[in-house]
């Protein structure tokens, strides 16, 4: 792969030599100033339309630039919070004066994620979400990844107070590979992964220039993973915005079911930028975080055995106990199955125990109706350690960041940039997974003009030491007492006392009343009604090396445990990369602006390296590469003066385990006005993650595999094992491997977006999603006969991808109103509904589809009331309850639909106030204000109330 971007740097030497041109200079400058108020206006972005060359204005507001762009020419005057301006330019001018107004209209935002390239957001041919600076700053959430979830139509899944997942469309997760997420063109994805985790190794907020969230397919452009929506981070730019800035942000997290309910929680981070002339600029960032994560403590028992349901538990109501926020009680074994195989070895003591009351009741009690009274038939499972016990709480995230900028003209910038991350969180994935110390970098060098960009990356990950906490939890245990020995130790002392209680009784009460069957009777219920005791008493006799959480033996056991890989050890690795080659050119120009042309390819190669611990391996032990290319083309054209314009694009992208794949595009968008009308057909398309290729892992659910032959093959599961919901139902039914496919998704949707009188904007959308080859888990069982395994007691559970052979549909739609009351007081709501309407033929247990029909969010702000320099914001947010279906929940519970996410609302609320004279803004806010604790996910930490106050400090704030 070196080898790959050693062969690109000739091409970049011939765009550069290809850049350098003697053109005529021009010279422009002059003054810009707040029109009302008439002060000079400091950072105004200025710059020549369709170039890259531009500037900012300095503390005076004075501005001043030289361009070899021939007059006439049109700059561009912009600055967040104020309307664009736009001035026709002739000739050199140095005296120019231009006075901004306050923008008082909404719905002037210029997006470029629709269509890659520059659009009203008003005039958009999807459906799109913005956030800019000023909705940034304002936000009354913690982050601006936070601030995601009020969106029209987001949902996010918190795992951790810094690890969230964005989801748009339904079939959330936690991991959601569905939805790409891009920083400055670069997917921020982990190589290992195939999901970005967070903002952890993201973009600072005070570097962040704005948001666009796009849902809904979006692989036309994109490429493979866009299939329910795509994120797009853009920073600030070293020229644009120049100076010192920096924010401070301390506060305390409250949940009342931590082990500490009240921590601190802190947030720091500064950026400098400089441009040094008009050909160099440069800029670094530095963010860290700290904080004690929420937690999880569902003690809820999720195993369904011996006759119990979901709810509360522990192994005195619940011999077989597993619970959701419990590990190493996974595995269960049943004490009468274990025990008859002993009925046919006589020298064993329990049998001839068996044997000898048997003889004495002259054969009227056979051995097997005996072990029968003396034994139960349920199932037991070891005692498991809390969450906390294992797991790692303690946040910590570490974010740098720095670029250099080279401008070889004003048609060509030179990027190269460098970002790193590191932190601890957790993740909720088939296993609470603790993240610690994972790091990843991402390193890029971008040629980009007015019309073309030519960019390569590289993303490195390494997990550092990160650990799975449910597999070291029953890790612990094995270290304790192996359950080879656990178990017979369990049923041995069960079944001894019960048996001695029973020829004690049966014995006594034949002597007194001569009568055989009172004796039997009197002794069958007089030991059933010890079972309790019994059990007691067997789980002590077999805890009594027990690990102790908090003591010497049990921290030493747990140290050592995280250090070994899996599957002997906790411990995952993952130093997987991603490489990445692509290019895009707008022929527009070239094509006299007549038809909108833009065309462009890319090249990705991942490079798998768990060192054998998360990954299948080849036949010589190297692990995977995977590569795949795509390429695309779009096409535009404005019509019936100008009112109509229509798009059509059209990609094709190789896999090379996968078929190619087209992904066609065509949409419209007609303006009347102040009203816009839009339609569109998307498709899109999901490459199986790189785990879902080639995963092999076993956790305490399951043994993950990857869906491709060369892993399944391993294990000869086809026509050897059974599937998992007929073995439930009772009559087994033989698993058969087919074809696997990529993913694929048709949208219909319609919109409207628009103003409804002078003061209110509305946005619409009504979707339809049909998914063909929808790929789901499936769970299948091969029983000891099958896997012919003696290290494994019971059954083994294997869980894997594969396709839905009929169409799985989902449909919905969404509303957004925001009013301007007058005053700077805005007021907003927006409903967004989404739906399973068709499973394909699936139980819904497997579909994962982990979505709330309705969810709402209702807003108020003011960003200046009365000019006075205090602002407000506040959000309340509500979601219905809904079923969460994931590998973490149990497989029982996944079939019945009983994990349900509760219903919640939230009200965050902020309040802050410019101190001009110090160049800063001063927030006071909380999230969750009501307290109650809620939750997003089966087995996610539940999440409580934080409380901050922030200094943010801008050298260029007016």
């Amino acid at each position: 792969m070196k080898k790959l971007f050693t062969q690109i740097l000739p091409i970049f030497t011939v765009i550069f030599l290809l850049a350098f041109a003697a053109d005529a200079q021009t010279k422009v400058g002059g003054t810009i100033k707040d029109a009302a108020s008439k002060e000079p206006l400091i950072g105004v972005s200025v710059s020549v339309k369709g170039k890259v060359i531009g500037t900012i204005t300095d503390a005076n507001g004075r501005f001043a630039f030289t361009t070899s762009t021939p007059a006439p020419f049109t700059i561009s005057v912009s600055m967040v919070g104020y309307e664009r301006q736009e001035i026709a330019i002739s000739g050199s001018k140095s005296d120019l004066n231009i006075s901004l107004k306050e923008q008082a209209m909404m719905g002037q935002d210029v997006v470029v994620s629709a269509s890659r390239v520059e659009e009203s957001v008003m005039q958009s041919p999807v459906s799109i979400e913005k956030m800019d600076i000023r909705a940034i700053r304002e936000t009354p959430a913690a982050s601006f990844y936070d601030a995601l979830r009020n969106l029209k139509g987001v949902e996010v899944s918190t795992q951790s107070v810094a690890f969230s997942s964005v989801n748009m469309r339904g079939f959330n997760g936690n991991g959601n590979v569905r939805v790409v997420q891009l920083i400055d063109g670069m997917d921020n994805q982990a190589p290992g992964l195939n999901f970005s985790v967070g903002n952890i190794v993201g973009i600072s907020e005070l570097d962040l220039e704005g948001v666009e969230v796009l849902p809904g397919a979006a692989s036309a452009l994109y490429g493979p993973n866009a299939l329910n929506g795509i994120i797009l981070m853009n920073s600030k730019s070293p020229f644009l915005y120049q100076g010192l800035s920096a924010q401070v942000k301390a506060g305390a997290m409250h949940a009342s079911n931590r082990s500490q309910a009240t921590t601190p929680y802190g947030d720091i981070s500064f950026r400098y930028a400089k441009a040094i002339n008009n050909k160099w600029a440069y800029k670094v960032n530095f963010n860290m975080l700290s904080a004690e994560d929420w937690q999880s403590t569902d003690f809820r028992d999720q195993s369904l055995l011996n006759g119990r349901g979901l709810g509360d538990g522990n192994h005195r109501m619940n011999v077989g106990y597993n619970g959701v926020s419990m590990f190493g009680d996974e595995t269960n074994v049943n004490m009468l199955s274990s025990l008859t195989p002993l009925l046919g070895v006589p020298t064993h003591p329990l049998t001839a125990g068996i044997n000898q009351i048997s003889r004495a009741t002259g054969g009227a009690l056979s051995p097997s109706a005996i072990l029968g009274f003396i034994a139960p038939n349920v199932n037991v499972s070891r005692q498991g350690y809390a969450e906390a016990d294992l797991a790692s709480y303690t946040n910590r995230n570490i974010k740098f960041n720095a670029a250099l900028h080279y401008r070889f003209n004003d048609k060509v910038e030179l990027i190269m940039q460098g970002s790193y991350g590191q932190g601890t969180t957790l993740y909720t994935g088939a296993d609470r997974y603790s993240i610690k110390n994972f790091s990843m970098g991402q390193y890029k060098a971008e040629l980009k003009g007015a019309n073309f960009f030519l960019r390569a990356y590289t993303t490195q990950e390494n997990s550092g030491d990160a650990y799975a906490t449910g597999t070291l939890g029953a890790l612990v245990n094995e270290a304790a007492k192996p359950s080879t020995a656990w178990y017979p130790e369990y049923f041995g002392a069960f079944a001894g006392a019960a048996l001695q209680n029973f020829g004690t009784v049966l014995q006594t009460t034949l002597a007194t009343t001569g009568n055989p069957n009172t004796a039997i009777g009197s002794a069958i219920a007089s030991t059933q009604a010890l079972f309790p005791a019994y059990h007691a008493n067997a789980r002590a006799i077999a805890d009594a090396n027990r690990l102790i959480p908090g003591t010497p033996a049990f921290n030493t056991a747990v140290a050592a445990i995280k250090e070994r890989p899996l599957p002997a050890g906790a411990k995952f690795t993952d130093k997987s990369a991603l490489y990445h080659l692509e290019g895009m050119y707008n022929l527009t120009e070239k094509l006299g602006n007549k038809l909108e042309v833009i065309v462009g390819a890319n090249f990705r190669r991942y490079a798998l390296n768990s060192e054998g611990t998360l990954f299948a391996l080849q036949d010589n032990g190297d692990e995977f590469t995977i590569s795949e290319y795509g390429a695309y083309a779009q096409f535009a054209k404005k019509l019936i003066s100008d009112k109509l314009k229509l798009s059509a694009s059209l990609r094709y992208d190789k896999n090379e385990n996968f078929d190619g794949q087209f992904s066609p595009r065509f949409s419209g968008v007609y303006t009347e006005g102040r009203s816009n009308f839009r339609a569109s057909y998307q498709t899109g398309f999901r490459i199986p993650t790189t785990q879902d290729q080639y995963i092999n892992l076993l956790t305490p659910s399951a043994r993950l595999l990857g869906g491709l032959a060369v892993v399944q093959d391993r294990y000869k599961l086809s026509g050897n094992s059974f599937t998992l919901p007929s073995v439930l139902a009772g009559k087994p039914e033989p698993y058969t491997a087919k074809p696997w496919k990529p993913e694929q998704v048709r949208t219909l949707e319609v919109g409207y977006k628009g103003f409804l009188g002078d003061r209110l904007l509305a946005d619409v959308y009504a979707y339809r999603s049909s998914f063909t080859n929808f790929s789901a888990g499936q769970v299948v069982v091969q029983l000891p006969s099958q896997h012919q395994d003696p290290t494994v007691l019971g059954n083994k559970i294997f869980s894997f991808p594969s396709n839905v052979e009929s169409e799985v549909v989902t449909q919905g739609w969404g509303v957004s109103l925001d009013y301007q009351l007058g005053n700077n007081w805005i007021a907003g709501t927006n409903v967004s509904y989404n739906e399973l309407k068709d499973t394909g033929g699936l139980p819904n247990f497997q579909i994962a589809f982990n979505t709330p029909n309705y969810r709402t969010n209702v807003s108020l702000s003011n960003r200046n009331i009365g000019g006075s320099g205090w602002g407000v914001s506040a959000v309340w947010r509500y979601q219905e309850k809904f079923v969460w279906q994931s590998s973490i929940v149990n497989q029982v519970v996944n079939q019945q639909q009983l994990s349900l996410i509760p219903a919640f609302h939230t009200l965050d609320m902020q309040v802050s106030k410019k101190l001009t004279s110090m160049k800063s803004i001063l927030k006071i806010g909380g999230t969750n204000l009501g307290g109650r604790l809620y939750q997003t996910g089966w087995a996610n930490p539940l999440v409580g109330s934080m409380y901050y106050v922030s200094l943010t400090f801008d050298e260029l704030l007016n």
